[in-house]
């Protein structure tokens, strides 16, 4: 889905423009802080609009731009029409109103991005066949390992809601539910799952075992084309190789550990050799990441950061976000 350029900038206009306020008494400051941190009722419900997306009209009492920006997202669907189906069939304006709304959550905190979410899928609800669509545009963006726009921590509110809804099918409810265990494993912040790795050797390790400042664990499978463009975008990396050249006898800086969690350890075996020397390569011998759902890994390579502590730092990540961990100062 292409973003609306016109409607961003327009959104954007909302947000950072500061009107000129008519008073500046305390009044009319109480009352923006009321309706700010509060269900917005003090100002006039708007008019939805039955065939198309149009954005909530910002009171120009609000001259602050970060209040400016916390009306718009905790108002964004106030005029869109929940209860008009035919609006699914035309993304030219539902689902690029939902792009659009996401790029707005960034310019907010947190707690309101996360309350301005509940609130959408909760308005959604006016239409169960509305509800199951931006459930679906919610996984699309935020959960799809594809999607520019993954964001979990953005989709945990929403899964909150729906696991929690009567809106949709056990079936679909099930999907999500899942999906709500997913995300909540191994979130940024939290400590990672612990496994066992073997060796090559037959030697099996514990992951928590493993002493290093830092880890890289890498999901892979022999024979995958885009684990092996990955795997030469590591070792062409300034920044992990400038990690690694601080690796000496008396302290492990960065190690790098790839993972096989499949069955055909042949297979695995004969790749080896093509493998960096200088990484740890591994099997998960007995499925146990599997069969428990100790990580997910909804694609293959799959990338995680980790402190010496085995907390997470980075979940499912990309070479650029480990290389911008590693030139950050600390």
């Amino acid at each position: 889905m292409k973003r609306n350029y016109l409607t961003l900038l327009i959104a954007l206009f909302l947000i950072l423009t500061v009107v000129a306020s008519c008073s500046s008494s305390k009044k009319t400051e109480s009352n923006q802080h009321d309706v700010l941190t509060g269900p917005f009722e003090s100002y006039p419900v708007e008019t939805i609009v039955t065939d198309t997306f149009v954005l909530p009209t910002i009171p120009s009492m609000i001259t602050d731009s970060d209040k400016r920006a916390i009306f718009l997202v905790m108002n964004y669907w106030e005029r869109f029409d929940f209860t008009n189906r035919a609006l699914i069939d035309r993304p030219e304006i539902t689902e690029q109103a939902f792009v659009d709304y996401i790029n707005l959550l960034d310019f907010v905190p947190k707690d309101v991005a996360d309350a301005s979410l509940r609130k959408t899928i909760n308005k959604a609800d006016a239409d169960y066949v509305m509800y199951s669509h931006f459930g679906s545009l919610f996984d699309k963006y935020f959960y799809d390992p594809n999607s520019p726009f993954r964001n979990e921590e953005y989709y945990i509110p929403v899964l909150e809601e729906i696991v929690e809804a009567e809106v949709l099918s056990e079936t679909d409810i099930s999907v999500y539910n899942f999906h709500y265990e997913m995300v909540m494993k191994n979130r940024v912040g939290d400590k990672g799952s612990n496994f066992n790795y073997t060796l090559a050797s037959g030697q099996t390790h514990s992951f928590y075992s493993l002493k290093s400042e830092y880890t890289l664990l890498m999901f892979s499978n022999p024979g995958c084309s885009t684990c092996a463009t990955v795997t030469q975008q590591i070792l062409n990396s300034n920044e992990i190789n400038n990690a690694l050249a601080l690796n000496s006898n008396t302290r492990t800086m960065l190690t790098i550990l790839t993972l096989y969690i499949d069955k055909d350890i042949d297979l695995w075996l004969d790749n080896l050799p093509q493998m960096p020397q200088k990484w740890i390569h591994g099997y998960d011998k007995g499925l146990e990441i599997t069969h428990k759902r100790l990580y997910d890994i909804k694609a293959i390579p799959t990338l995680y950061l980790f402190d010496k502590d085995k907390n997470v730092i980075l979940k499912d990540t990309s070479i650029e976000a480990i290389e911008r961990f590693f030139t950050t100062p600390s």
